[in-house]
């Protein structure tokens, strides 16, 4: 394999990831909405035991990997975006619902450690290939 394929077959793996400064600002904002989730999770009065009961509910829908790559990687990306945990607590707060309201905040938590950590959303080709990392390199 020539230097030029090598190099291709490496741009290839990494497509779609986002690497240098921009990641780590990425991995920063997920401390930050993990840390600031958790904070607000103190508002609502809710025992502390649900944060560890609920924190990798959202982990169930790696289950859509099932139906396959592409089906698994769409079910996975509903559940780890911040638009329907935002949702949940906003209409826990606007109906007066405090779990609601906790039970969002701690999913906005497990979205912000996920990409602490570098799990990101999913590409329809594999579930290591995400916006934050590839773990699985061509070769």
């Amino acid at each position: 394999m020539t230097i030029d394929n090598r190099a291709a077959a490496i741009d290839e793996s990494l497509e779609g990831m986002v690497a240098g400064a921009p990641r780590l600002w990425l991995q920063l904002e997920g401390a930050t909405l993990m840390a600031g989730s958790l904070v607000a999770f103190s508002t609502t009065h809710r025992s502390w035991w649900l944060v560890p009961l609920v924190l990798f509910l959202p982990d169930l829908f790696m289950a859509g990997y099932l139906g396959g790559t592409r089906i698994g990687a769409h079910v996975y990306n509903v559940a780890h975006a911040t638009p329907l945990p935002v949702l949940m607590v906003g209409y826990g707060w606007w109906q007066g619902r405090s779990l609601f309201v906790a039970l969002g905040l701690v999913w906005l938590a497990h979205v912000g450690m996920d990409r602490l950590f570098t799990f990101g959303l999913k590409y329809p080709d594999h579930f290591q290939h995400t916006h934050l990392s590839n773990s699985r390199q061509r070769k």
